[in-house]
């Protein structure tokens, strides 16, 4: 997936909300700036909500309630220890009923269960490019 503008990435989180359901986990991996928070508005709108998507970098997680699913937003880059995860509650986020959304999921992949989908994001430029691993 290819994206050169903030619209397109938002439209590319958006088209990836059809294969969604509750329970799900969808990471994101790539450096900063390549669109990963842009792609979860997408997912956000798609899922119907009207939010305003914001990284979750200081607060580690952001809930997004009001659509199909409520999506869970994390952010794994400031975490220093997978133990940090216990004190957010990142048991029950899986056990939820929600979509759990993961920036910076290589950090700790281990927290993450088999049925997460990958996505891997680079940056060239203007050009932003998404890959499903």
């Amino acid at each position: 997936m290819i994206a050169h503008t903030e619209a397109e990435m938002i439209d590319l989180g958006r088209s990836i909300t059809t294969d969604l359901s509750a329970g799900d986990i969808v990471a994101l991996v790539g450096d900063l700036g390549a669109g990963k928070t842009h792609f979860t508005k997408g997912i956000v709108e798609g899922l119907g909500c009207d939010a305003d998507v914001t990284s979750p970098t200081f607060a580690l997680v952001n809930e997004y309630h009001g659509g199909k699913l409520p999506v869970y937003h994390f952010d794994f880059y400031r975490l220093d220890s997978i133990e940090e995860l216990d004190q957010i509650g990142w048991e029950e986020y899986l056990d939820s009923d929600g979509i759990l959304v993961v920036e910076w999921a290589d950090k700790y992949p281990e927290a993450l269960l088999d049925h997460t989908s990958w996505y891997r994001f680079s940056a060239d430029g203007d050009t932003r490019t998404i890959e499903k691993a």
